[in-house]
């Protein structure tokens, strides 16, 4: 009953996404040191991030919800690409990742292979590389 109550309200509104999830992330964050240290400040900044997270949620706006989510996305993406090239490095254990000397992009090659010639394949530059 109540769970078609929340369905009913919901319809046509924005609901959730990937900038109400960070926000509500910082909003716990917040909250939890303002508790422990006792700031003020930090507990109504917190409180205001809970605000904007449900006005967002309940908004009927969509056009401009997309477009905020659009940038927040288009800022987080390094952070996002690192973290997830981080996981893939930690959970492959038959590879061996390292940066092109010349243009920076991620290669890999085989573990155990020893010394071995590698050509990038941004840039064309060869170079030696011990996997």
């Amino acid at each position: 009953m109540i769970r078609n109550a929340i369905q009913r309200f919901m319809f046509g509104r924005y609901g959730n996404d990937q900038l109400n999830l960070f926000l509500m992330g910082l909003y716990l964050l917040l909250y939890l040191v303002a508790l422990m240290i006792r700031g003020e400040l930090l507990y109504w900044v917190s409180l205001v991030l809970l605000a904007v997270t449900l006005f967002r949620m309940s908004s009927r706006n969509m056009e401009r919800r997309r477009a905020e989510n659009a940038r927040f996305m288009r800022a987080a993406r390094p952070v996002l690409s690192w973290l997830r090239l981080r996981r893939t490095i930690r959970r492959d254990k038959e590879h061996v990742y390292f940066k092109c000397p010349s243009c920076g992009q991620q290669l890999r090659v085989p573990r155990g292979k020893g010394k071995i010639t590698v050509t990038c394949r941004g840039c064309g530059a060869s170079f030696q590389e011990k996997s």
